[in-house]
């Protein structure tokens, strides 16, 4: 009896503190009651409650009396941490600093706002942007055939490029006062993509001005003569940019370029000015061969102190803009990237240029590295991930048709499980990258840098696209492999390199930059604690730090009480009003996982604080659980946006089911490897005391959502407008669109004939044979039988891949024994 006594003592004080901590009682509150509390419980239960009652009042007290809890805790925290911390270069600074923050942070901190998120406005087309989707956008892609860009051309042919100049595609950021377009990133991804399901050659040429471009660089730092000298250029197609990072030496550690710029006096025009020496060798530089203007980056020296400051001679990366025809530079041969856009190398040696010719004048010396990651942190958010979706969205309609077209052991291949397997993961994985898409250009469109969001858009959209692709080709095959005119797919699964390490290689991206940079910018005190522990004057920034520091344990407590709560009840029921009875579910389940993500984060990074950068596979677990979370939101949002019918019902379940499943396994895989194996079980324990919570998606539901991908529907019908649509039988892409949609027409009769041939209900070896003989039985009518053989030839016609000559040069014609004159 007395041990239930002290059990029932200790679990009322238990359950008080938990009670402080996730209400946020006041520091000063929570301690009265917390000594309340054990006091009482030691005078009405038992004495004994004081095993735990005492620690709580001494806790209380020291937490009370501002210089006890300083001596006691403060400080030596501080020195600690102070010796923990790792010196930071200042690129890995700058880098981590960079940008700003959005709905992401919300899902970082474990408290969800579903207000805010019902607020933020959800991106739509303007008129204007409309009409040049339908108009200039259909007409560029009517223009262009990308097996012969690859196989013959080895560019856009010139009518194209003028094209493109001439209707403002290199101008979609450019403000209309410049001349240019000034549309939305959600209309610049909706075209990106329209063009990448027709040529992804056409596609990263008009990416790149507008994405790295020094179009963006110079919107957002350039002087006012700099944007009047090049902006109406840029956005009207006379002047071409390119811009130089890249080196032998240094991709994704742009830190360690070897290009320099030294200040000195030179000539320039027939007088004597300040400027740069400079001396750089820049590789795989895209549209570099046809470029006028390059933006450079390089590392600024200052050894003579010509900028003023005598004592500082390194200032770092700096970027410039230099007209391409500028004495000393050689723009030089092509490189080849797997695809024939234009990408080609820039080197100069001893080439002087005048010091107004850095972006943003002298006073932007040595701020290149924050303007490139502030601005690629936009396009990253636009351009990659927009020809990901447009591979999700192609993939989607022509694997879906080939699946259903394509006959093997008497049925379509698409009904094997086998097959399914992959088909509905393109086709949730198509729907999600939809989803994605439309979140983050949200954020986008609202203005700001938000690098976190838009370096998960890079690393998962195109990393999806290479799962998509990939089940593309193992369900399409044969027909997939043999390269010509008729391929459908093999030139996208050829571009994948291209998507997957261009503005931010997706190794670097997930194990360093995603939880990296997350937890600067989203962490609501880890940056100012950062900062107040490297700071020079250790008393001023101990007064800050003292007070911060409680404000972050409390935080971290808040959310393992969350965590201890939310582990019995599944989550809170908070969400958006928009929620349905399908949705309301996913929202409780992310508000669970974010509470648990912010606890793990900070066991995380208070245990292994600096070291937690170099221990990247961990990282890289705690990117994919604040990733997929975000992901999650993004298809909730997007199907109550949508139509919600039955078919996009079940596209919405399996993706939201993945993505959810895919955080519950990274949250366990990280526990498994945290090398603190007693922190990480107890985290463990707070956060899933019954094991997972989550089942992997169901045979069921996966066989459900293949079976949709073979079907006429509203969701597919919305990726028809989203990328090149034709039915054009003699297109690449229109001849297995046009078979489909006829097999859709005469479905019950095809079966109906093919499950009678399949029993030899007819004489007859050729197909042909057997239609006479069942219009003889009377088995169809002429009629039918005349719409069998029109669709048999044209679905024969649809299987059938190029052949060559003995060069491999010129296609030869094809015959089709089915086709009838």
């Amino acid at each position: 009896m007395i041990l239930l006594f002290i059990l029932l003592g200790l679990l009322i004080q238990l359950f008080v503190i938990w009670a402080l901590f996730y209400f946020e009682a006041t520091r000063t509150i929570g301690c009265v009651v917390a000594i309340v509390a054990a006091i009482l419980c030691s005078i009405l239960i038992t004495p004994w409650s004081l095993l735990l009652g005492v620690p709580i009042i001494i806790a209380s007290i020291i937490l009370l009396i501002t210089p006890l809890r300083d001596a006691l805790i403060s400080r030596p925290a501080f020195k600690v941490l102070s010796n923990a911390m790792p010196s930071m270069s200042t690129t890995e600074r700058e880098a981590l600093d960079a940008g700003t923050s959005w709905w992401e942070k919300e899902l970082f901190m474990g408290a969800p706002d579903w207000e805010k998120f019902d607020q933020y406005p959800y991106p739509v087309l303007s008129t204007e942007e409309q009409a040049f989707l339908d108009n200039e956008v259909q007409q560029l892609c009517s223009m262009l055939d990308e097996w012969q860009i690859h196989h013959q051309e080895k560019d856009l042919p010139p009518e194209v490029w003028q094209f493109i100049k001439d209707n403002g595609f290199l101008g979609l950021i450019i403000p209309k006062t410049f001349g240019g377009k000034q549309f939305t990133p959600f209309a610049q991804s909706r075209i990106m993509s329209k063009i990448a399901s027709r040529s992804l050659t056409a596609a990263v040429s008009c990416m790149v001005p507008n994405s790295l471009g020094p179009g963006e660089l110079l919107l957002h730092y350039g002087t006012e003569e700099q944007k009047q000298r090049y902006l109406p250029g840029l956005a009207n197609g006379t002047e071409v940019p390119c811009f130089g990072l890249t080196s032998p030496e240094a991709g994704s550690d742009a830190g360690a370029i070897p290009d320099t710029g030294v200040v000195c006096y030179g000539q320039y025009q027939g007088q004597e000015v300040l400027g740069l020496k400079m001396n750089f060798s820049k590789r795989w530089i895209t549209l570099a061969p046809i470029a006028t203007v390059i933006g450079l980056a390089f590392k600024l020296y200052d050894p003579e102190g010509l900028l003023g400051d005598k004592s500082k001679v390194e200032y770092g990366i700096t970027c410039a803009l230099i007209p391409a025809d500028h004495e000393g530079i050689h723009i030089g041969p092509r490189h080849n990237p797997g695809a024939p856009f234009m990408n080609g190398t820039v080197e100069g040696s001893d080439v002087f240029i005048p010091l107004d010719w850095i972006i943003g004048g002298q006073q932007n010396a040595g701020k290149g590295w924050r303007m490139l990651m502030e601005c690629l942190g936009v396009g990253r958010g636009i351009s990659l991930p927009a020809l990901a979706t447009a591979a999700g969205e192609m993939s989607y309609l022509l694997v879906g048709a080939f699946a259903s077209v394509r006959q093997q052991f008497k049925i379509s291949v698409g009904h094997f499980e086998g097959v399914q397997e992959a088909t509905s993961d393109i086709a949730s994985d198509a729907y999600m990258l939809e989803s994605f898409r439309y979140l983050v250009t949200c954020g986008l469109n609202q203005g700001g840098t938000p690098a976190v969001m838009t370096a998960m858009a890079k690393y998962y959209a195109t990393e999806t696209m290479r799962k998509v692709v990939n089940h593309g080709m193992d369900v399409v095959g044969g027909r997939a492999i043999q390269l010509g005119p008729r391929n459908f797919l093999a030139l996208t699964y050829q571009s994948i390199p291209v998507a997957i390490t261009v503005e931010g290689a997706n190794i670097l991206t997930r194990s360093l930059m995603i939880f990296g940079q997350g937890s600067m910018r989203c962490h609501p005190y880890l940056f100012e604690e950062l900062q107040l522990l490297q700071a020079e004057d250790k008393a001023a920034a101990f007064k800050e730090f003292s007070p911060l520091l409680f404000k972050h344990l409390a935080y971290t407590f808040n959310r393992a009480a969350k965590s201890v709560a939310f582990s019995i009840t599944g989550g809170s029921d908070e969400g958006s009003k928009q929620a349905d009875d399908f949705s309301k579910g996913y929202y409780s389940t992310i508000n669970r996982f974010s509470a648990d993500f912010a606890l793990t984060a900070d066991m995380a990074l208070g245990i292994l604080a600096g070291d937690l950068k170099r221990k990247e596979m961990l990282s890289g677990r705690l990117a994919d659980i604040h990733a997929h979370l975000f992901i999650a939101t993004a298809i909730l949002k997007y199907y109550e946006h949508g139509q919600r019918t039955e078919a996009e019902q079940k596209h919405a379940e399996l993706a939201l089911n993945k993505a959810l499943y895919q955080v519950q396994e990274a949250f366990f895989s990280f526990y498994d490897n945290f090398p603190m194996k007693l922190a990480a079980c107890m985290v463990k324990l707070i956060c899933f005391p019954f094991g997972r919570p989550i089942a992997a998606p169901s045979d069921q539901l996966k066989q459900e959502v293949a079976q949709l991908m073979m079907q006429e529907h509203a969701f597919r019908d919305q990726l028809k407008q989203h990328v090149y649509y034709t039915t054009d039988a003699n297109d690449v892409m229109g001849r297995m669109e046009s078979t489909f949609q006829s097999l859709l027409q005469l479905q019950p009769l095809w079966n109906k004939f093919k499950k009678a041939e399949s029993k030899d209900q007819f004489t007859g070896l050729s197909f042909e044979e057997h239609i006479a003989n069942a219009i003889e039985t009377g088995f169809i009518s002429t009629a039918e039988a005349e719409s069998l053989l029109q669709y048999n030839a044209k679905r024969y016609d649809s299987m059938l891949t190029d052949i060559f000559d003995e060069h491999l040069v010129d296609d030869l014609p094809l015959e089709n024994p089915h086709l009838r004159t």
